[in-house]
């Protein structure tokens, strides 16, 4: 199969939005743009049978008004439906393995800003050996975006590599032509609390500290993509904190999950829930060792 980008479609505005940035960003990349639709109850193909009576008709339509869309969008993008009669969360993770990235709709509930992910897209992300990025219909219809917008937002721990991760950060930023910022969060550890506050030569420490080491990370990365425009900021505060702040306005934030081979139920950490379940820009989660 050629390099694709994959995206879900269940027929919701989400995942119709999921599909437009998807189409957006294989194009960037020179990628297929497939759209997967899977339902356990589809009919062997072919039926040959009136629309009236074939059972595949609505799965046929949905593909088919989404590609229509998207080839008219994006004239030049080799765009493929697939229809799977398999089960929705066993075909994604199937088609994540033979993908770049797997693109996905969230649902915002009111009245707070955060992501509804249902029986699917949890473990999609939670298992996928590829990024899946999370997409949110509402983003398409607020109103003018903030003066930073469209920012590529990578969230670094520094704890082992983050090859993966950035890679994906700086890949993505230079397809879109976009400055890129690494975000580190650290709390403040409690030896450096003081009556009257805290200890400024601790703080100013350890952010002299982690700005080495951020740079060390970056530096190679800095000389593989020269285009890309790259800054670092250090929050003193909880990294998931952290991270939801730096990601307002942004057009992509990138957030790591670790591979848990051999796990019968892999886990997302807490700074890829916060970012889940409260950033308001599409979110990458990138699996990384």
């Amino acid at each position: 199969m050629q390099p694709a980008v994959t995206v879900g479609l269940d027929g919701s505005p989400e995942s119709l939005a999921a599909a437009r940035w998807a189409a957006d960003e294989a194009e960037r990349r020179k990628l297929t743009l497939r759209l997967l639709h899977a339902w356990p109850m589809l009919a062997p193909e072919p039926t040959r049978v009136p629309a009236e009576v074939d059972q595949n008709y609505w799965a046929k339509r949905l593909v088919h008004t989404a590609r229509a869309e998207l080839e008219a969008r994006h004239p030049g993008l080799s765009v493929v439906g697939n229809l799977v009669a398999d089960d929705a969360e066993h075909a994604l993770l199937q088609a994540a393995s033979e993908s770049e990235m797997i693109v996905l709709g969230s649902r915002g509930l009111e009245p707070v800003a955060s992501y509804f992910l249902g029986d699917i897209s949890m473990p999609v992300v939670a298992r996928a050996e590829r990024p899946v990025v999370l997409v949110r219909a509402e983003i398409l219809h607020e109103g003018p975006p903030p003066a930073h917008t469209g920012s590529v937002v990578v969230a670094l721990k520094l704890h082992g590599s983050c090859d993966d991760l950035l890679d994906f950060a700086f890949s993505t930023a230079a397809a879109r032509r976009l400055p890129l910022r690494a975000v580190h969060g650290h709390a403040v550890p409690l030896h450096a609390h003081v009556p009257w506050g805290v200890d400024h030569n601790i703080t100013e420490q350890i952010r002299h500290d982690t700005h080495k080491r951020l740079s060390k990370a970056l530096g190679p990365w800095r000389e593989k993509f020269p285009h890309v425009e790259v800054t670092d900021s250090i929050a003193l505060e909880s990294p998931a904190k952290a991270v939801v702040q730096a990601a307002e306005g942004a057009g992509l934030l990138v957030v790591g999950r670790r591979r848990h081979h051999r796990v019968p139920a892999p886990r997302l950490g807490p700074v890829t829930h916060a970012a889940i379940h409260h950033a308001r820009c599409p979110v990458a989660v990138v699996p990384h060792d």
